[in-house]
């Protein structure tokens, strides 16, 4: 693989959040609405968490105590009387826990506890939530709630090591030791529907939050085997991956990256696959209409696409230069 100037990526990206700006400290996710007029123009709790997430990544993250102060109060003031953030696309666990991780970045936490969400601190409703997820025909959006619950409680200081301990431990009970991911309880009987990728990108969700805690994999060469089979095959991962701004790409990446981190496992094959990926990924980006792409403006998009962008340069090193290094958020706190 040769070496990218990816520079211009990168202001191209400041630029697009600054079209998005609404005032200091709050911003707009997207900037036009779509075919069905379903879009929350405006202020957007996405938009708000997903600008500072961006900026941070890019280094272009608010200095000045004001900027930083306004944001932290837009972002408090969007929390609901439950502890909750509500927003129309995401489930309100996975809403919550972004906002709660966009406001760990200023060093600061939602205004109120999560108290809707308290109830999970009793073990036996976090594994009633476990259960009850559609591992079936969708692990991929309901891992939100099993990966958010944790964020939200650990973020707020409503989690104790005791139930840390508890729910660490139940993934690495329930790792599934062909695949190497999370496919479900192991004690229930579990008629898998969805692609083999809904399971990566749910494992994604929870592998994050075992990196936050330094939690040990059960099986990471397995999960290495599954990604790069996933990567091998034509049908393996969707037909667009890697042509857009999107979380699919972080997830393929990171289950990747951070699996390899625990085991020599493969090591050039997994290096081959990730070089040959940047480089079909890097030309989405150098060739994208920067002004029309809709991934590329709506920012909750692109800040999954960055975060990829974040996860390769770190881990192919002197292969995608900047003028500024990008840094990826789930190396300082968990949740995307």
């Amino acid at each position: 693989m040769k070496t990218y100037d990816i520079t211009p990526i990168v202001k191209n990206i400041e630029k697009t959040v600054a079209a998005h700006k609404v005032s200091d400290g709050n911003y707009a996710r997207w900037l036009w609405q779509n075919d069905k007029g379903t879009r929350e123009l405006g202020s957007n709790p996405y938009g708000c968490a997903d600008a500072a997430n961006i900026l941070y990544s890019i280094g272009a993250f608010p200095r000045d105590p004001g900027e930083r102060a306004k944001w932290v109060e837009t972002l408090q003031a969007m929390q609901g009387e439950d502890g909750l953030f509500h927003e129309l696309t995401h489930h309100e666990i996975h809403t919550t826990a972004h906002c709660a991780a966009a406001l760990e970045l200023f060093d600061a936490a939602p205004a109120r506890p999560c108290t809707a969400l308290h109830k999970y601190l009793e073990y036996d409703n976090f594994k009633g939530l476990m259960d009850g997820l559609n591992w079936s025909g969708n692990p991929w959006s309901e891992s939100h709630k099993g990966a958010g619950v944790y964020v939200a409680l650990n973020l707020t200081g409503a989690a104790t090591k005791e139930w840390n301990d508890n729910y660490f431990r139940w993934f690495a009970d329930n790792t599934d030791p062909e695949t190497g991911l999370w496919m479900g309880p192991r004690y229930l009987e579990i008629e898998r529907k969805a692609p083999m990728y809904f399971y990566m990108a749910g494992t994604f969700h929870y592998l994050f939050n075992h990196e936050y805690a330094h939690m040990p994999l059960m099986h990471p060469e397995k999960m290495i085997d599954t990604c790069i089979e996933m990567y091998d095959d034509p049908a393996g991962l969707p037909k667009n991956f890697g042509t857009k701004a999107d979380f699919i790409e972080i997830d393929w990446i990171f289950c990747l990256t951070r699996a390899q981190r625990q085991t020599p496992h493969r090591f050039y094959e997994v290096r081959e696959r990730l070089e040959d990926f940047a480089e079909k990924f890097l030309d989405f980006w150098y060739n994208a209409d920067w002004e029309k792409n809709e991934t590329l403006n709506d920012l909750h998009m692109l800040f999954g696409g960055v975060c990829g962008l974040a996860e390769l340069q770190q881990t192919l090193k002197g292969k995608m230069v900047s003028d500024v290094p990008l840094k990826l958020v789930l190396d300082r706190r968990p949740f995307i």
